[in-house]
């Protein structure tokens, strides 16, 4: 064929086609990527190489794309990644270092047919410009709100706690996590250690997707008598396994949970239910067996095994109980003994979304009795949430703590606006850790949250202060350098005063008003004019609690970090969780009463440590 015998026109569209291909041979002829174009949203990438990471481009708004490598004509791992169309939002590693010296094909399927995105090809895609190979990843924080002494994954999206066990002077958390983007997708277990639940070791994914589907919530245990088989002080996780349906496997580690070894007769457990998920599981000394509690729709089912690999349905606990709003998530039973008497309760922890006291996820919680089979509810008449604020899901406890202590930690988000909270390195992080107790008043037994006394170890430069409010009284300069991370004590001795008030606020006039309501007895947060709320209709609220009457002394700690504020009243009579996201640091407070003045008997702030 003559070029030159053809019209100009055609010409053009012809030269302009064989540049394009041209190109993109000759990157291929240069590069260890080797792209070809299978077409309508397919394509093949190549990969030769000896280095570790294929770095990913990523676009948030773009749909999913599922990536399936392949070594040997076998699929060896898929993931669902937003690969970058038209801009790079920030790219994520595929850690390939396993398949070093063989070639890796990866298939590429666009998982939409949206006419919007009929483009998706190799020359249409900013993708296929951006992909790279690298033997590092970058994960120094680029995030203003990344929170300083709070829990939060390098990068990739987290949710729920799981796992959560302590061996060997280790507490390990294992989460719901995203290696592959900021928004919700490819559940893995994430996995990091601390030995002072403050400064966290951050470790490679604990357990990966396979064929039963990817890896939602559970938990783990220390199987110090070898029941299961797997050798003796064995770390076994269970966990649901959620494809078109949802199981319940295991695993189990051997070398303190650096790595784990999927049961080869997964799954254990398995139902015709739907919703069937969130295994906690823990060793009843008393009847000798391993007790499971799981979340199925709007109850919770008990199980019992003697090995952790056979389950026994024993009873099931929810009609009639507590908030039905949503589904029953996340499910923990444990014993704890009341305060100022010689008694112990049990408490069954149920995570509920939506149908939240301010809408969307929340915890509440049941105390009762235990034999072994069934839970029963003292008080089936009373909803009780575990914390007031908007922010606070998913909470669980650690298993086998130290000193018979109960330790919980929760995600520190809502489903109504998770996925919408603007950071894009990493999305969530987890609330600061908690111990847990029982207090009684007006004849019910409640839970107590109190900041872990760890906790402690954070504090650094301090400044204490004491005086009166009648009206207002302002301190403009807390603590000096003050980046966002600080935490507050506050005693308040009332003088009459109908409101007792004060406002974390900044100059860019944004602030959280809290206020202690002395006629209404309640306790609120307000962070409708917090920072940027503008992401989600959902995220803008008043929050409130009830307080106990007649008190003239009140006691109250505010954690702030970059992007939250925790309350704990009078010990963690009361506490509250909201998620902030401030243009700049709250570094003042004004204090104000209403009807009446009031004393602050002490007023100290803490600089916290990172």
């Amino acid at each position: 064929m003559n070029v030159f015998l053809l019209s100009k026109q055609f010409q053009a569209v012809l030269i302009y086609f064989l540049l394009i291909t041209f190109s993109f041979s000759l990157r291929a002829a240069d590069s260890p990527l080797l792209i070809k174009n299978l077409g309508e949203g397919h394509y093949m990438v190549r990969i030769n190489t000896n280095q570790k990471y294929l770095l990913l481009p990523v676009e948030e708004t773009a749909p999913d794309v599922r990536i399936s490598m392949i070594i040997n004509n076998e699929e060896v791992k898929w993931l669902d990644v937003r690969l970058a169309m038209h801009k790079v939002d920030y790219f994520v590693p595929v850690d390939i270092s396993s398949y070093s010296g063989r070639t890796i094909s990866c298939k590429f399927k666009l998982q939409t047919n949206d006419p919007l995105h009929t483009n998706f090809s190799p020359e249409n895609t900013v993708c296929c410009k951006e992909m790279r190979l690298s033997d590092t990843f970058d994960t120094a924080n680029r995030e203003k709100y990344r929170p300083t002494y709070h829990f939060s994954p390098l990068y990739g999206w987290m949710n729920d706690p799981n796992g959560m066990v302590y061996k060997d002077g280790e507490y390990h958390l294992f989460y719901q996590y995203n290696p592959y983007g900021s928004q919700w997708g490819n559940l893995s277990w994430g996995h990091a250690i601390t030995k002072d639940l403050v400064n966290w070791k951050h470790l490679p994914v604990a357990i990966a997707p396979d064929a039963l589907g990817t890896i939602f919530s559970g938990s783990a245990v220390v199987d110090y008598d070898n029941t299961a088989g797997f050798g003796a002080g064995a770390i076994v996780a269970i966990y649901t396994q959620s494809s078109d349906r949802q199981v319940q496997s295991i695993a189990y580690s051997t070398d303190n949970g650096r790595s784990f070894t999927k049961y080869e007769n997964n799954p254990v457990l398995v139902s015709e239910v739907c919703d069937f998920r969130d295994p906690k599981v823990f060793w009843h000394a008393e009847t000798h067996r391993w007790i499971m509690v799981l979340a199925v729709g709007q109850e919770m089912q008990i199980f019992s095994s003697p090995n952790l690999k056979d389950w026994t349905f024993e009873s099931r606990f929810g009609e009639g109980q507590g908030a039905h709003g949503g589904v029953w998530e996340c499910p923990d039973l444990f014993e704890l003994p009341v305060e100022g008497t010689n008694d112990k309760k049990w408490v069954l922890l149920c995570n509920l979304n939506p149908g939240g006291p301010f809408g969307g996820s929340a915890t509440q919680y049941f105390v009762g009795s235990f034999n072994g089979k069934e839970f029963v509810n003292e008080s089936p008449s009373k909803t009780k949430w575990m914390d007031w604020g908007k922010d606070h899901y998913a909470t669980v406890t650690w298993s086998d703590a130290p000193d018979n202590r109960r330790i919980a930690i929760a995600w520190m988000s809502n489903w109504q606006y998770a996925n919408d909270v603007p950071t894009s390195q990493y999305r969530s992080p987890n609330s600061v850790p908690r111990d847990l107790s029982l207090f009684a008043a007006d004849g019910e037994i409640y839970l107590k949250s109190a900041p872990s006394p760890e906790l402690l170890k954070l504090r650094d430069i301090s400044k204490k202060r004491s005086f009166k409010v009648s009206g207002t009284r302002t301190v403009k300069e807390m603590i000096p350098g003050n980046e966002g991370a600080y935490e507050i004590e506050l005693t308040i001795k009332n003088q009459h005063a109908d409101i007792i008030g004060f406002r974390l606020y900044n100059d860019k006039g944004e602030e959280v008003d809290m206020q202690y309501d002395m006629k209404e007895n309640k306790f609120s947060m307000d962070r409708r004019k917090s920072g940027d709320v503008s992401f989600n209709e959902n995220f803008p609220t008043l929050t409130w609690t009830a307080i106990e009457s007649g008190r003239n002394e009140l006691k109250l700690r505010l954690f702030v970090d970059k992007s939250s504020v925790e309350a704990f009243g009078d010990g963690g009579r009361f506490a509250m969780t909201n998620q902030v996201f401030p243009s700049e640091p709250y570094c003042h407070i004004g204090f104000y009463s209403k009807g009446g003045s009031y004393k602050v008997d002490s007023f100290v702030v803490y600089w916290l440590k990172p």
